[in-house]
């Protein structure tokens, strides 16, 4: 609770601040999904991609380094009319793997309200949303959005979402599919939390809707501030099929399920040369001791927590910024980050310490000019049960157009 207040005020702390005039010539926060969506075109392309090579560092093991294409996207757009778009996302990741990253309908009735279905991003946090190359620093996402908020977050759903101009609001509200509880096997776990139990739209199923939703401010120059929520249950299959009049077999299969609770604040703000972010996730996971019981009843050692838990404080400078071009900028910068997918947990499971850990992740980004950077970083990162910190060298490009 300690930790949630300092965070809390740090970002509110945000507001405070005399805001100026920002110039943020790269579109450092804005999408490709949303260039799309603001086109008068009929069909329109866009995309984005990164290399990357990471290298583990350690005076006492060798280690290769990994050279990877991590993601090649391919956007593609169309308007019907003023009010009917499509948007989608094809994505190839590793070279070998294919997803669909978006593909859903959106009507537009006004300025206000916008109806959508399809394959959507969850509105959750930062990154799930911006997580083009040149929105961020650092050469891979942050942990927590990896661990905690598990990005690529998408699933198929409906809602509406607009822009409340007199008070500076943006909205998004939707009704979505769920994490994948199980399937003939538990998918959510102590050490990757419910990052295993995306569906991401291929063949997925439905046992009971979830809610999506976040709120953000953007009435003060080179501010954002957004709260996010996800309320449901994860997804099960040992519904399909159930006699409904089986009170065993009903009680077996809720124990198959997980109650979440998923609250998220953020924080971006600019002003000249300097950029600040924060983020803050709570999780808080119902069931968990049924949940686990049931994999141990069936052979599994399963270990999902009773809540997960990260945040991130991050900032950087544009050195560039009074002697060179508005379109290019060299930002050395600063992360430092913690997540413990192990923050609380039911009685019947020991805490694992190896499970909560601190990043501090420093490096530059020079933004050559629009949507083109090239990164490198020191990452070190430590576990409550390590005596010392791993390190890890990245560097890398990215592109969006």
């Amino acid at each position: 609770m300690k930790r949630f207040l300092f965070i809390s005020a740090v970002l509110l702390c945000f507001t405070h601040i005399n805001a100026q005039q920002v110039t943020d010539s790269i579109g450092f926060n804005v999408n490709t999904a949303q260039r799309l969506l603001e086109s008068n075109k009929g069909l329109t392309i866009g995309g984005y991609g990164e290399v990357h090579y990471n290298q583990p560092l350690s005076s006492d093991v060798g280690s290769t380094g990994i050279l990877d294409v991590h993601r090649v996207v391919l956007l593609f757009g169309y308007n019907f009319n003023e009010r009917t778009q499509f948007i989608s996302e094809v994505e190839f990741e590793h070279v070998s793997e294919v997803y669909i990253e978006q593909a859903f309908l959106q009507y537009k009735l006004n300025s206000s309200i916008n109806f959508r279905g399809g394959l959507m991003l969850v509105p959750m946090g930062i990154i799930n949303e911006y997580h083009e190359p040149t929105t961020f620093n650092g050469v891979e996402r942050p942990l927590i959005d990896k661990y905690i908020a598990p990005t690529t977050w998408r699933e198929i759903g409906i809602g509406i979402t607009g822009n409340i101009l007199p008070a500076s609001l943006r909205y998004q509200a939707y009704i979505m599919n769920g994490f994948n509880g199980y399937d003939g096997s538990l998918k959510l776990d102590g050490k990757n939390g419910l990052r295993k139990g995306r569906q991401k739209g291929a063949e997925s199923y439905i046992s009971s809707p979830n809610f999506a939703g976040k709120v953000e401010y953007f009435g003060a120059r080179g501010l954002n501030l957004g709260l996010s929520g996800y309320f449901g249950k994860s997804q099960s299959m040992a519904y399909n099929g159930l006699d409904k009049n089986d009170k065993a077999a009903v009680e077996s299969a809720d124990s198959t399920t997980i109650g979440i609770a998923m609250v998220g604040v953020d924080a971006r703000y600019s002003i000249g040369g300097l950029e600040l972010r924060g983020q803050y996730y709570y999780s808080a996971l119902s069931n968990t001791d049924k949940y686990n019981a049931y994999g141990s009843a069936s052979g599994e050692l399963n270990d999902l927590g009773s809540s997960l838990m990260g945040y991130y404080l991050e900032a950087g400078y544009n050195v560039l910024r009074n002697v060179n071009s508005v379109k290019t900028a060299l930002i050395p910068f600063i992360r430092y980050e913690g997540y413990d997918t192990h923050n609380t947990v039911h009685s019947s499971i020991e805490k694992n310490d190896a499970f909560n850990k601190t990043a501090i992740t420093t490096g530059l980004s020079w933004r050559i000019t629009q949507g083109a950077i090239v990164k490198a970083d020191m990452q070190f990162i430590k576990s409550k049960a390590d005596s010392k910190y791993a390190q890890v060298f990245n560097a890398g490009f990215g592109i969006m157009f």
